[in-house]
């Protein structure tokens, strides 16, 4: 059980902050960045479920990825011990993604793209509220994901890359989802600038 008996610590007033393991680092350092990133994706997904009239089965799903994201999140804030480091006596082992949770992301990929249109563009965000919320979402995610490798770029085996794997995974997800909560009739597609015209996208009337 996470016991939160108060909020402000007042400990990273000074641009720290401690990780999982209890070092400290810069807020500016990259792995912070990422476990930050995945946060808002979190509170991204929460909007989509707050206000975003989603299908029941979406729901079931981004409720189990929200409390998959904060193991993320976690495993992020988390350095790997060199390997011939030992548990202390009552020490637990770290909270890490598996590739069972990647594994699930996969078959509801699956599940949510069977029965789609084949696409014949590229899709632009938005439709109805859910997807247009999801898509922001999606981006989020995304950019969880890119500066998560320049962490692991910066840091080497410190971090895990599975968390990143998860959330490349979770992206491609994301995306199936708006074009399922769409339909057909709903999904906007991009029109290349050779093939628009005026009448495809009308300019906004101007009130006098």
């Amino acid at each position: 059980m996470v016991r939160l008996t108060r909020i402000y610590t007042r400990t990273g007033d000074g641009g720290r902050t401690r990780l999982v393991d209890f070092s400290e680092v810069s807020k500016t350092e990259l792995r912070v960045a990422a476990y930050g990133d995945v946060d808002e994706a979190n509170s991204a997904i929460g909007v989509a479920l707050a206000g975003g009239e989603l299908p029941d089965p979406v729901r079931d799903v981004l409720g189990l990825i929200q409390n998959e994201l904060f193991d993320v999140g976690a495993d992020l804030a988390n350095p790997v011990p060199p390997p011939d480091t030992k548990l202390m006596p009552g020490q637990h082992h770290p909270l890490r993604i598996t590739q069972d949770s990647v594994d699930r992301l996969e078959r509801w990929c699956d599940e949510f793209g069977d029965g789609l249109p084949k696409l014949e563009s590229f899709v632009l965000p938005g439709g109805t509220l859910g997807a247009a919320y999801l898509h922001v979402a999606r981006t989020v995610v995304r950019r969880a994901e890119r500066t998560g490798w320049a962490a692991r770029e910066a840091e080497g085996d410190r971090l895990e890359p599975l968390p990143l794997t998860y959330l490349n995974r979770l992206s491609d997800l994301l995306f199936i989802l708006t074009r399922y909560v769409n339909g057909p009739e709903r999904e906007v597609l991009w029109v290349p600038g050779s093939g628009r015209t005026d009448h495809d996208h009308p300019h906004p009337t101007v009130q006098e």
